[in-house]
């Protein structure tokens, strides 16, 4: 039954996450709010006793995509003013969700170690049983093309947001590579003949 009841309340908070995601007018609140959404996946996962999904979902969506996010969000130059603002108003945000996050994770712990399943069906796993296995078996056999396509989707979210930042705007220093190879000693450097001197 408690199981049950904090299986409701992560799934609250993965709901108002993500419409915090959408809803939210500043991009950086908006990238708060879907770290707390991978979070609590993770933690549902945990619970699952899938604890490869969770600590991947951790490990590269909240260490590196969310950060790739950040950064992104940073240089599309979103809200100029907003962004050269000092970043201390985000702290009470920031603060209270990592405070949800650490008790969503106490909580799962302390569930798991207790040897409570999130339901009643659940059969429990032998020893040697490793999910990691189950799931790279199934990953790359009946879902192999899924998973090139989901590569290149990424490959191709990054390329756009490079040639985002790149774009033509007011103050940009772009780098002219053509010119720069064309460049000849001449033309940057001048010799010049002196008279030498001597100490008398």
């Amino acid at each position: 039954m408690l199981s049950l009841i904090f299986f409701y309340v992560l799934a609250a908070i993965l709901l108002a996450a993500a419409t915090g995601v959408i809803v939210a007018r500043n991009p950086v609140y908006s990238v708060l709010y879907l770290v707390l959404a991978f979070v609590t996946s993770a933690v549902l996962w945990l619970l699952l006793e899938a604890e490869f999904l969770a600590i991947a979902l951790v490990l590269v969506y909240v260490g590196a995509v969310m950060v790739l996010f950040l950064f992104v969000v940073m240089m599309l130059d979103v809200e100029r003013a907003e962004r050269q603002a000092s970043f201390t108003r985000y702290a009470p945000v920031g603060a209270a969700l990592a405070f949800v996050v650490a008790g969503e994770l106490i909580a799962a712990f302390w569930l798991k170690s207790r040897s409570m399943p999130m339901t009643s069906f659940q059969a429990p796993r032998d020893a040697g049983y490793s999910n990691t296995r189950e799931l790279g078996a199934v990953l790359y056999t009946q879902h192999v093309y899924a998973f090139e396509l989901a590569a290149m989707i990424l490959l191709l979210a990054i390329v756009t947001a490079i040639v985002l930042t790149m774009r033509r705007r007011p103050g940009l220093k772009a780098q002219d590579i053509s010119a720069q190879v064309a460049v000849r000693a001449e033309d940057r450097v001048r010799l010049v003949s002196m008279p030498a001197e001597t100490d008398e």
